[in-house]
């Protein structure tokens, strides 16, 4: 009860950015439906929330550096609440796709601060209970995020103002903590040749992961509506990814640690053909098929990133893991700044089921890539320990280094 307490204030903080933030892209995609917008003016949104997570898993450390944890916390989030406000001031998309970039520096930014703070105040006795709980506090919190898509008016001046409301609250706890802040780390340096030198393979593993997870979460909302689905379904929808992610976390892990991490890949890449395969006949099947079809797909494609990490971390030193997981969270974000666009795009010209179509030809990409390196080398005798990967910040290598050399 202790350590629940004692890291409550960041916690909380991360529920509330979660439920402020995490649910912008359907609604976006939905108000865009409303107002007009056309399918690839809605990727392009998606796209630019990726280029704003970009941009602030660059700059956050480097601003922490300077004005310190909870300035830099506040900066974020100020940014965040701009852009969710700004919403309700205009309908052109291509301003929406520039106030979306500030809300992808918030979220990027605040989970960097948030991240580096738990680094530098968990100790080796707290590590794997504070990283679970963690873990629960983040993943619950974009599960209920979803689902308030149900109950927001999509291109409603309250539902962008509710949101920023919960932004500006986010900035409470962490603010009004009386812990005191932690020494500024040191900014990651990224190097994204190191990734490709430890493991091409992941490098392309975590590009597939990108291409699904971020295609699905921004472009899902439109292939729902054209499929038929009510706005509250389409909330249970993008729901039920997540939940499947969520899920699969364990199992996988116990595969990745027991089994080669290329046949895992491999694997997974082929279940999730499977899942492509059976989500757009699921949706002449009804609410319930779609719904386990989206279950389904969010079982396979979520985990390939933290199977990719490991498999990449067997290859490197402990000095390089750090920008190991930099350079792998740089792959992913180039991935998910592209793969919006590309869906929908693909949607406008060829119907819905082109979502699954693009995923699918991706994670074929994966199997054969996957399959040609495993005749270059050997997968290496001693591995680290599969450790759950987020994909929030270049600063989580730090606490995924320490997890898997505390687990040796």
């Amino acid at each position: 009860m202790r350590t629940i307490l004692s890291f409550a204030a960041l916690f909380l903080s991360i529920i509330l950015l979660q439920l402020s933030t995490g649910g912008v892209g359907p609604l976006d995609a939905l108000s865009g439906k409303v107002l007009g917008f056309d399918n690839q003016q809605i990727g392009l949104l998606g796209s630019a929330h990726f280029l704003g997570f970009f941009i602030g898993c660059w700059w956050t450390p480097r601003l922490m550096g300077r004005v310190g944890h909870s300035r830099a916390f506040a900066v974020c989030t100020a940014l965040g609440a701009m852009g969710l406000l700004g919403h309700t001031l205009t309908e052109n998309p291509y301003a929406w796709a520039g106030l979306r970039i500030a809300t992808g520096i918030c979220i990027a930014g605040s989970y960097t601060v948030v991240e580096a703070w738990l680094n530098a105040k968990v100790t080796n006795e707290t590590r794997g209970r504070v990283s679970g709980l963690y873990r629960v506090a983040d993943t619950g919190a974009s599960l209920v995020a979803q689902l308030l898509i149900a109950v927001l008016p999509p291109a409603s001046y309250v539902s962008y103002n509710l949101l920023a409301l919960i932004c500006c609250a986010t900035l409470l706890p962490l603010t009004m903590t009386k812990a005191s802040q932690p020494k500024i780390p040191s900014a990651p340096r990224l190097k994204p040749k190191l990734a490709w030198r430890c493991s091409p393979l992941a490098v392309i593993g975590v590009c597939v992961a990108a291409l699904s997870g971020a295609s699905f979460r921004m472009v899902g909302p439109i292939y729902g509506q054209e499929v038929g689905l009510a706005v509250d379904q389409i909330a249970f929808f993008l729901a039920a990814f997540v939940l499947g992610g969520a899920l699969a976390q364990f199992p996988v892990g116990w595969l990745a640690d027991k089994f080669d991490r290329r046949w895992v890949l491999i694997w997974l890449s082929a279940v999730s053909l499977i899942a492509c395969a059976i989500t757009v006949p699921a949706s002449t099947q009804g609410t319930l098929a779609i719904m386990v079809s989206a279950t389904f797909f969010g079982l396979t494609t979520v985990p390939i990133f933290s199977v990719s990490a490991a498999h990449a971390n067997d290859f490197a030193t402990s000095e390089e893991r750090v920008e190991l997981s930099a350079a792998l969270m740089f792959f992913y974000a180039v991935g998910a700044i592209a793969a919006p666009l590309v869906a929908s795009t693909l949607i406008e010209a060829f119907g819905p089921g082109a979502l699954f179509t693009f995923v699918a030809v991706g994670h074929i990409g994966l199997i054969v890539f996957g399959l040609a390196r495993m005749r270059v080398r050997s997968s290496p005798e001693e591995r680290t320990r599969y450790v759950y990967a987020p994909r929030t910040s270049f600063t989580i290598g730090k606490m995924l280094k320490r997890a898997r050399e505390g687990r040796q």
